[in-house]
């Protein structure tokens, strides 16, 4: 007969997705002390993937969704309309996808590289969709040119920041066992 409740790897999963909520609440604060690219690094991108690759895609879709929303409400940053709406959405397919991805392909260096690009590309795509539907409901205007500038050009720092950083830990968080996506 089964127990009720969570198993051990649930609760270990869902101590990671905090862990990795409270560094996308306070990492902000950290490269906002960085003069002129504080904020292109893209702090609250580097929890949502990292969750996504050590705790699996249904886990750090939630926490991606759930940390701009969040910390709109407790810090006022981002400003909840439209930036943590449409970011909320981009972070939950950064996660998810590269959870879901991490799970489904095999587990080596260049395929790690992989799954962060079809990750970051998704992402972007899908939070410049939901800007262009955002700003139909409030009247205004979402252009190819802003989509451009907010989800390359103003990213730049972050985009090599992500591409740099996230395999590096992802490698040595799998080789201390700490990954808990598994197959």
């Amino acid at each position: 007969m089964r127990k009720a409740g969570m198993s051990s790897l649930q609760i270990r999963r869902l101590t990671y997705a905090a862990l990795y909520l409270a560094i996308a609440m306070v990492l902000p604060f950290i490269t906002g002390q960085i003069p002129e690219i504080g904020s292109a690094l893209c702090p609250m991108h580097i929890p949502a993937l990292l969750c996504g690759f050590m705790c699996g895609g249904s886990w750090s879709l939630a926490v991606g969704f759930i940390a701009p929303l969040l910390r709109s409400v407790v810090f006022g940053m981002p400003t909840m309309f439209p930036g943590a709406v449409a970011m909320a959405f981009e972070l939950a397919v950064y996660g998810g996808m590269a959870g879901f991805l991490r799970q489904k392909l095999p587990r080596k260096k260049g395929v790690t590289y992989a799954v962060l690009l079809i990750s970051m590309i998704a992402g972007r795509i899908v939070w410049g969709t939901v800007r262009v539907m955002l700003a139909g409901l409030s009247g205004s205007t979402f252009t190819w040119a802003l989509f451009l500038a907010g989800a390359i050009t103003n990213a730049i720092p972050g985009i090599i920041l992500l591409l740099v950083l996230i395999p590096i830990l992802v490698i040595a968080m799998e080789r201390a066992g700490l990954s808990l996506n598994r197959n």
